[in-house]
């Protein structure tokens, strides 16, 4: 016997029946590609923005400019922030996706 419409959207608010598959669209491999190269570059840049700040902090304590030394130690922090977030983008994303999929 049929389920009743009502009952039919109930059941799928429930349960929808999705779940993250790979290969499903074409170009899935051309996008994996690009984001890897995001993010290869944000690593250069943040490689790049670390020796800058480094270089301003060093300048700033032997000048004794106070300003560029604090701007350089912060400059410093986020670029270890920074170098942080991109390393671990890949683990913070599965460990959200995994705990996700356990919600019921």
């Amino acid at each position: 016997m049929p389920l009743p419409l009502a009952d039919r959207v109930i059941q799928l608010a429930y349960d929808p029946g999705i779940s993250p598959k790979g290969g499903g669209l074409p170009g899935l491999a051309v996008l994996k590609n690009v984001v890897n190269s995001i993010n290869m570059f944000g690593i250069i840049a943040v490689v790049g923005a670390l020796a800058v700040s480094l270089a301003v902090w060093a300048w700033g304590h032997h000048t004794g400019g106070h300003q560029a030394e604090a701007n350089g130690k912060k400059g410093a922090v986020v670029a270890a922030g920074a170098a942080l977030g991109l390393g671990a983008a890949n683990g913070i994303v599965s460990f959200f996706s995994a705990l996700g999929s356990q919600v019921h």
